[in-house]
């Protein structure tokens, strides 16, 4: 898709006056952004949304997500929520535990009105290889099978930050929630984290956040095992010190472009359709069974049917915001030697980087970064 084409993006606030709820407005922005121009009669439709680690507080709660399934049975559609199973430790690992953390966080049947689905199954091997056109990096992206077998795929995402790729919003939530465990580990593989044993510790927490057990300790020391290493960064966010680091600094670029051709791998020839909720955006992923004050103020609620433009929409509306008093943002600004990067996420994770995936994914015709917004009232 050419730099000259221009998407766009569908936006609402937050404020609800008397009379008019959140959720009514989320309804009116998905319709006046023309989610019923596809075709859903008998249709199943997959809502790909982050259930949230049991802990966090952060994720989306389970009434946006019933507000979309009810405007897909309203056109037709037979809808059901589904994420794919994590690669590290947590509760979101495999298919039992994780609807036990779907149910935990509210998102069931009876509070949704729809079914949720592991897409990846029992244990996280039941996938697709689809092919992607036009992958630099991918020949064939490993999809959860439940995704691949929708007919209409719609995106629901949490924007936030992220430690590893700057910020989590569709692209991340299509690209790498959708990719099953093995999908996850291709993903991940390029980058390798390393423990600076001068700021190290010796707390463990980097090793009980590992699934792979590829964290030993020497002398109260932590070192990684590359060769067990899957490159997840789930030891990144978990270190409160900072001592465990991306030494590879084209990782992230790698792992960003991975996840872009994962995305376009996931929507390439069937409708889809996208939406991300700015707000509570918390400095890391709703992975973590934990949240952290929000970095900015909540901007609103946004669609699209690009999920490159509607990325880059969010992006630069959180970046427009004041930065939140006593968030790890503040922290980190404050901080003697800060220097500043001009961006509100690599400020916040300083090892992180975002532009490189919106760049691929228009270099690869996912969408378009120039965008043109509309707002509903």
């Amino acid at each position: 898709m050419s730099e000259q084409t221009v998407s766009t993006v569908y936006f609402t606030n937050f404020q609800a006056r008397p009379g008019t709820s959140v959720l009514q407005k989320l309804e009116r922005l998905i319709r006046a952004a023309g989610i019923g121009a596809i075709d859903m009669e008998k249709k199943m439709v997959a809502i790909k949304i982050h259930f949230g680690e049991p802990g966090n507080l952060a994720y989306l709660r389970p009434n946006y997500a019933k507000v979309v399934a009810d405007v897909v049975k309203s056109l037709g559609g037979m809808p059901f929520l589904t994420d794919c199973n994590t690669l590290y430790v947590g509760r979101r690992k495999n298919a039992l535990d994780h609807m036990d953390a779907a149910y935990e966080n509210g998102f069931s049947p009876f509070s949704t009105g729809c079914h949720v689905i592991i897409a990846d199954g029992l244990k996280g091997t039941d996938d697709v290889e689809v092919p992607v056109r036009g992958g630099e990096y991918v020949q064939t992206a490993k999809i959860g099978r439940a995704i691949m077998d929708a007919d209409v795929f719609i995106s629901l995402s949490h924007f936030k930050g992220h430690e590893s790729t700057g910020f989590g919003g569709a692209i991340k939530n299509i690209g790498m929630g959708c990719g099953s465990r093995r999908g996850k580990m291709e993903q991940h593989n390029a980058g390798k984290p390393t423990v600076d044993p001068k700021l190290c510790r010796g707390c463990h927490v980097c090793a009980k956040n590992c699934a792979h057990d590829a964290i030993s300790f020497t002398e109260g020391k932590a070192s990684i095992d590359h060769s067990k290493c899957v490159g997840c960064g789930r030891c990144i966010g978990a270190c409160n010190f900072d001592a465990v680091y991306n030494g590879n600094w084209a990782a992230n670029a790698q792992l960003n472009r991975k996840m872009a051709e994962y995305a376009k791998a996931v929507v390439d020839g069937r409708p889809h359709f996208h939406i991300s909720l700015v707000m509570d955006v918390s400095p890391y992923c709703d992975c973590h069974a934990e949240s952290d004050v929000p970095i900015v103020p909540d901007v609103g609620m946004f669609a699209s049917f690009d999920p490159v433009a509607l990325d880059q929409a969010c992006a630069d509306a959180c970046q427009a915001q004041p930065v939140i008093g006593g968030s790890l943002l503040d922290e980190r600004m404050r901080a003697p030697g800060f220097v500043d990067r001009g961006d509100i996420f690599t400020n916040t994770t300083p090892e992180s980087e975002w532009k490189s995936c919106l760049e691929h994914a228009e270099k690869i015709g996912l969408g378009s970064r120039a965008y043109e917004v509309k707002v509903v009232k």
